[in-house]
């Protein structure tokens, strides 16, 4: 499987997702963007062609005066979780809601950011917030929610750490609450460059952020391979105005191979911190974004 990428998803990712943060993850190999014999010479270009296309765009604007949420905003009780059954009821988002939903919660919310800055945005109503999280509905283990209320919550964002409203919801056996952002993000702006139309071992579409450590410098990404490879690796090309990540795939063989696409976090570390850059994927051309992010 050397030119022609085409696997057939195995998983959901969300489901990927929470297999992939019990021993799977793995470094990327950072910033090597000079080294030729680390990546081929087309990915390279393809990571400096969308860095100098975003470099000074509307698009980029549009970005940095945005809200765009950079790590998960679903945030767990602590020491969560107590026991197999309520760590597969979190993953197949399997609730009980025992409490009331509160009613006439402000139409607006706002984030506010360390540096001082803020943005008044819609505030998401507690009914959209528990179903956005409690998605299941079968027999099996659960949740239950004993009471509900709106408080704060801290995450990292496009433009660095902020404070936002939250819905916390009280889980029963557990002292602190399980935590909903709950502002909806700004809309994705359109890429000022196409992206491109085959993958290939060399280069592919990550599929997804999964989050920006709160000092700024670690990026993990769920990225895709095969079955018959080594993994998934990810390239960094960084630049004052963004920082462009470039997937491909380790190690491939080229005989016979089931057709499934498995998915894999992968860490990478930046020189500097990634601040109000644009994160880009350098096959699509588009920020690297999380999967609750609209897209235009």
């Amino acid at each position: 499987m050397r030119a022609h990428f085409a696997r057939t998803a195995a998983v959901l990712v969300p489901l990927a997702l929470f297999a992939a943060g019990c021993g799977s993850e793995r470094a990327g190999t950072g910033d090597r963007s000079g080294d030729s014999g680390a990546r081929s010479a087309g990915a390279g270009d393809r990571a400096r062609d969308v860095a100098a296309a975003w470099d000074g765009s509307k698009a980029a604007e549009v970005w940095r005066a945005g809200y765009y949420p950079l790590s998960d905003v679903v945030q767990l009780p602590e020491h969560a979780f107590r026991d197999e059954d309520d760590k597969m009821a979190y993953a197949s988002e399997n609730y009980v809601l025992a409490a009331e939903l509160p009613t006439g919660a402000p139409e607006k919310g706002k984030v506010e950011w360390e540096s001082g800055s803020s943005l008044s945005l819609p505030l998401m109503d507690a009914r959209k917030a528990y179903d956005g999280v409690a998605r299941g509905g079968n027999d099996g283990p659960h949740l239950t929610v004993t009471a509900v209320k709106l408080g704060k919550a801290t995450l990292v964002t496009s433009r660095g750490p902020a404070t936002v409203p939250a819905w916390l919801f009280t889980l029963d056996g557990y002292d602190t609450p399980l935590k909903r952002v709950a502002l909806e993000p700004s809309v994705l702006p359109g890429s000022p460059i196409e992206p491109l139309e085959n993958a290939t071992d060399e280069l592919l579409e990550l599929q997804q952020l999964v989050e920006v450590g709160r000092d700024g410098r670690t990026v993990t990404v769920l990225a895709g391979h095969g079955a018959c490879d080594d993994g998934a690796d990810v390239k960094v090309l960084e630049t004052a105005g963004s920082v462009v990540l470039s997937g491909s795939i380790v190690g491939a063989s080229d005989g016979d191979c089931t057709a499934q696409l498995l998915f894999q976090k992968v860490t990478v570390k930046l020189k500097r911190e990634l601040g109000e850059r644009v994160l880009l994927d350098a096959f699509t051309g588009a920020p690297v974004a999380r999967r609750d992010l609209p897209l235009t």
